[in-house]
């Protein structure tokens, strides 16, 4: 896979390349004389759910443009926003132009990760029309600030279980095996790598051997939604974190008899829904603040 695909949608100037926004809004990247490393900053939001209307959320595009506002209000811009994945809720082209509205709003440059919910049915075209990357895998990666960033794709079985299967997986032993032990690795998903929560679906089939191929390094950062709530796990070198919807929560594991939209009142609503900062030192260390809108 050609890494200046995933360029598509991601820019910094930084250590090792520059990123320049062509007309048709796609990032392009240039080698560039290094830097010494530094700290990477991005911002992570999730779980959008543009077309959702039940009484956990009616106005979902409201709670997506308010963290647009409120990320574009940060004091300094993130480096990048990635948004996890399920952007939409049904897949519908109307969805995906709404959702392409309000995101084309941040300052900040955006790339994003596709959910189950905007893959419904065998057509993955309109999630690639709105936000263009490379439609024939959609895994990619890219390094910037010393840190080596993956994103993947684990979505192919829609309400079930995630799936990496073995092309994707294949890739990513290729991708790692060029890395050092010390290169800090950041791992950007939609559904949780480890077992979580099996019994409602919240892990990936075959996440552990993602996991085994990312033990031997130093330092791991794992970031994924899915879940719409935040849930951090440790395992050796990896931290693992799931993030906050900003569409509505869904029942911590175990305390409902299925997940789905939880209704709270709109003030704790505001409380349960948001954005994440993340801030990767040269080190590795991934410094998580969690934003709410409440």
């Amino acid at each position: 896979m050609k890494r200046s695909a995933f360029l598509e949608h991601v820019a910094w100037t930084g250590a090792g390349i520059a990123y320049s926004l062509s007309a048709a809004g796609i990032f392009h990247g240039t080698a560039v004389a290094q830097t010494p490393p530094q700290a990477i900053d991005f911002v992570q939001i999730s779980d959008s759910h543009i077309g959702f209307h039940q009484s956990a959320n009616p106005d979902v595009s409201a709670t997506l443009e308010a963290a647009v506002n409120a990320i574009n209000a940060l004091p300094q811009q993130p480096q990048f926003v990635i948004h996890t994945g399920d952007v939409t809720h049904l897949s519908k082209a109307g969805q995906f132009d709404t959702a392409k509205n309000i995101l084309g709003k941040l300052r900040a440059p955006l790339f994003v990760l596709p959910g189950e919910h905007d893959f419904i049915g065998s057509d993955r075209k309109a999630f690639y029309e709105a936000f263009p990357a490379d439609a024939q895998t959609g895994w990619r990666s890219w390094d910037g600030g010393g840190v080596h960033f993956i994103a993947l794709v684990n979505v192919f079985d829609f309400e079930n279980m995630g799936l990496l299967g073995n092309d994707q997986l294949a890739w990513l032993e290729r991708d790692l095996r060029a890395h050092k032990v010390s290169t800090p690795i950041v791992v950007f998903a939609h559904v949780p790598l480890y077992a979580l929560y099996p019994q409602w679906g919240w892990t990936t089939e075959d996440g552990a051997k993602a996991i085994a191929l990312l033990r031997r390094f130093d330092c791991v950062t794992v970031l994924n939604g899915h879940i719409h709530q935040v849930v951090r796990y440790q395992e050796g070198s990896i931290s693992f974190a799931t993030a906050n919807a900003t569409a509505y929560p869904q029942p911590k594991p175990g305390a409902a008899p299925k997940p789905g939209p939880l209704a709270l009142p709109h003030a704790a609503l505001l409380q349960a829904i948001g954005y994440r900062n993340v801030e990767v030192q040269p080190d590795g260390r991934a410094g998580i603040a969690e934003r709410t809108l409440g």
